[in-house]
């Protein structure tokens, strides 16, 4: 049989194996199915909206911030120690920032209240803070519409 009788019969075939593509597809899915809900950090809070300008990110990234979590019942909570989801009787929230504040005084301090809570549990949260050490309190808020896009 001649070379070119033998290049006719068998035909090379020019296809690309997708399985073992399609398998790290379904490997990574897996895996940010299970780790995305343990994303989800703290306390779950309606949070007022109000179009606000966000704090500098170079902050942000220097110091994780303090965060004290108002929920709708007035329960205060702080995304530090070690059980975040745990209620703070009023002298634990002060005792805990001012440890915090001590150690590194820059730290942002922003409170995150649900938009039914007391006025006055809001308040009083923030005169924690205070009495903490926290110079500057800010608000956690969801960003909403510019006004009506400034009213046109």
């Amino acid at each position: 049989m001649s070379p070119m009788n033998a290049r006719r019969g068998k035909r090379l075939v020019a296809e690309m194996n997708v399985v073992p593509y399609i398998d790290v597809m379904l490997v990574l899915l897996i895996i940010f199915m299970i780790t995305a809900p343990m994303l989800t950090q703290g306390i779950k809070v309606d949070l007022p909206k109000a179009a606000a300008e966000p704090l500098p990110e170079d902050l942000m990234r220097q110091h994780q911030p303090l965060i004290l979590s108002v929920d709708s019942s007035g329960e205060y909570y702080l995304n530090i120690g070690k059980d975040e989801e745990t209620a703070l009787e009023e002298d634990a929230v002060v005792e805990r920032v001012a440890t915090v504040l001590k150690r590194e005084p820059q730290t942002p301090v922003l409170v995150k209240a649900d938009t039914n809570v007391p006025y006055g549990r809001v308040v009083n949260g923030m005169v924690l803070l205070q009495e903490a050490g926290a110079e500057k309190v800010g608000f956690i808020t969801d960003p909403a519409e510019a006004r009506n896009n400034k009213k046109r």
